[in-house]
C-alpha cells in the first residue's frame, strides 16, 4: 500500500514523503532505521516521486539534486560503505522530498534482495533508462563507483545545456507573449473604434488601402459575433454573447493549447512534432546538434561501461529525446544485428552528420569507440554552446525589428486613410 508520512530527523526538522509498504509497522521500522521519528502516517493514492500538474504527472527532482546524490553515492561506495547504509544516509540527508521518498523505497527494495538498478527503475521520473542501464552495467562489472562518477558528469553536462537553452529562450518567449496580447488588444478594442472613425470620415463606400481592409477584416473576425457565426460549437458556452472579447479569446487559446499538448503527448503527435523541429528553420540546427551530442555522450558511456552495442543503441535512442532519430537508431540496430558495423547505417542517416560516421569507423577499426565518441560529444556540445549564445544575441534585435514593423504597419493602415480623407475634405472646401 502507499503510505504518506511526516517525521522528524535527528536535527529536529520535519521531513515528509510517500512510500510503498506492507503496513504501518513496516514503515515505522524503516523510518527508525534512518534515524527518523514518525509523526503521522496515512494512506494515499499519490505515487511516490511524482507531483500532479495541469497536464499530468511531472518530475520534481532537480538535476542538481540527482548530481549531488550520484556523486555522494559514488564517494561512499568507493570508501567501502555498504550500499544499504549509503542509500539510507543519503535518503535522510536529501533536501528534495521526492528524492528522499524515492531513496527510502529504493533502500527498502535493496534490503529485500533487489539490485540497485532494479530498484531505481521503479522511478522513471527521476532515474532515466540511461541511468538505470549504466548502474546495471556497473553492478555487473563491479565498477559501480566509477560508473556513478561518469553518470554525475553526464547529468551535469545535460543540466548545463538545458539551463543555457532555457536562459536563451526566456526573452523571446516573454516578447512573443506580450506581442500576442498586444495584437489581440489592438484588434479587439482599438481597431473597431478606428473603423467607426474611418467610416464617419469617408462614408460606407469609402475606398480604403488593401492593408487597411485586411486589418479591419481581421479585427472583425476576432469579435464574438463573428466567432459564433463561423464556429457553431462556441454557442454551447454559457453566456457567450455577454462575454468580453478578450476573455473569450483567452479561453479559446487555452483550450487550443490544452488539446495541442494532448496531441503532442500521443506517439503520432510526438513523432510529427519532433519531425517538425528537425526541419524548422533555426530550430533544426540546434535540435540536431543537441541530439548528436547526447547520442555520442550516452553511447560512449554505455560502451565504456561494458554494455553491448545493441543494448546501448536501444537505451541511447530513448535518451536522445527525439522520436525521429530514435526510429533511425532502431533501424540501425537491426542492421548491426544482421552483422553490419554501426558506422554503415549511420553513414546513410538523413540526420547524422558525415563526421559522426567517419569517427565511428575510426573507432571500430581501433577498438576505441567510446573514446572517439567522447571527442564527438565534446565537439558538438561546444557547438551547441556557441550556437545558443549567437542566437541569444541575434534574437533581441530581430524581435525589435519585427515588433517595429508590426506597429508601423498598423499605424500606416490607420493613419494613412485618415490623412488622405482629411486632405480630400480640405480640397473640396
Amino acid at each position: 500500500m502507499l503510505l504518506a508520512y511526516k517525521a522528524t530527523n535527528k536535527e529536529g526538522k520535519i521531513v515528509s514523503g510517500t512510500v510503498e509498504a506492507a503496513d504501518r509497522d513496516e514503515l515505522i521500522t524503516s523510518l527508525k532505521r534512518q534515524n527518523l521519528r514518525p509523526l503521522t502516517i496515512v494512506k494515499t493514492n499519490k505515487k511516490p516521486g511524482e507531483k500532479r500538474s495541469l497536464f499530468g504527472p511531472s518530475k520534481k527532482v532537480k538535476l542538481q539534486d540527482l548530481v549531488v546524490f550520484t556523486r555522494q553515492l559514488s564517494t561512499m561506495i568507493s570508501a567501502g560503505v555498504p550500499i544499504v547504509r549509503s542509500l539510507s544516509a543519503l535518503a535522510a540527508d536529501s533536501e528534495s522530498p521526492a528524492m528522499r521518498t524515492a531513496l527510502m523505497q529504493v533502500t527498502k527494495d535493496v534490503e529485500g534482495g533487489h539490485t540497485l538498478a532494479e530498484s531505481l527503475a521503479k522511478y522513471p521520473n527521476i532515474f532515466s533508462d540511461v541511468y538505470v542501464n549504466m548502474v546495471k552495467a556497473g553492478e555487473a562489472g563491479g565498477i559501480l563507483d566509477d560508473i556513478l562518477k561518469r553518470l554525475a558528469l553526464q547529468v551535469e553536462l545535460d543540466a548545463s545545456i538545458k539551463k543555457k537553452i532555457k536562459s536563451a529562450s526566456m526573452y523571446p518567449i516573454v516578447i512573443l507573449c506580450v506581442t500576442v496580447l498586444a495584437f489581440f488588444g489592438i484588434m479587439l478594442f482599438i481597431v473597431p473604434k478606428l473603423a467607426e472613425i474611418l467610416t464617419g470620415l469617408g462614408g460606407p463606400g469609402a475606398k480604403l488601402p488593401i492593408y487597411t481592409e485586411i486589418l479591419l477584416k481581421s479585427s472583425h473576425y476576432c469579435t464574438i459575433p463573428s466567432i459564433v457565426q463561423h464556429i457553431p460549437l462556441i454557442n454551447m458556452i454559457p453566456g457567450i454573447n455577454k462575454m468580453p472579447n478578450l476573455v473569450l479569446g483567452m479561453i479559446l487559446m487555452g483550450i487550443g493549447l490544452f488539446y495541442l499538448k494532448r496531441y503532442i503527448d500521443t506517439p503520432a503527435g510526438k513523432y510529427k512534432f519532433h519531425y517538425f523541429l528537425l526541419h524548422a528553420p533555426i530550430f533544426k540546427t540546434v535540435v540536431l546538434k543537441i541530439a548528436v551530442a547526447r547520442f555520442a555522450r550516452t553511447f560512449a558511456s554505455l560502451m565504456g561501461s561494458g554494455v553491448s552495442v545493441l543494448d546501448a543503441l536501444s537505451v541511447t535512442g530513448g535518451a536522445i529525446g527525439n522520436k525521429v532519430i530514435e526510429a533511425e537508431l532502431k533501424a540501425a540496430a537491426q542492421e548491426v544485428k544482421a552483422g553490419k558495423p554501426l558506422s554503415q547505417p549511420i553513414s546513410q542517416s538523413k540526420y547524422f552528420p558525415p563526421i559522426v560516421a567517419q569517427m565511428l569507423l575510426v573507432g571500430e577499426e581501433t577498438g576505441q569507440i567510446d573514446t572517439v565518441l567522447v571527442k564527438i560529444a565534446d565537439f558538438y556540445e561546444e557547438e551547441v554552446s556557441v550556437l545558443i549564445d549567437g542566437l541569444a544575441a541575434l534574437i533581441e534585435p530581430l524581435m525589435i525589428v519585427v515588433l517595429g514593423a508590426a506597429v508601423g504597419l498598423i499605424a500606416a493602415s490607420v493613419m494613412g486613410p485618415i490623412a488622405n480623407m482629411s486632405k480630400a475634405a480640405s480640397s473640396t472646401e
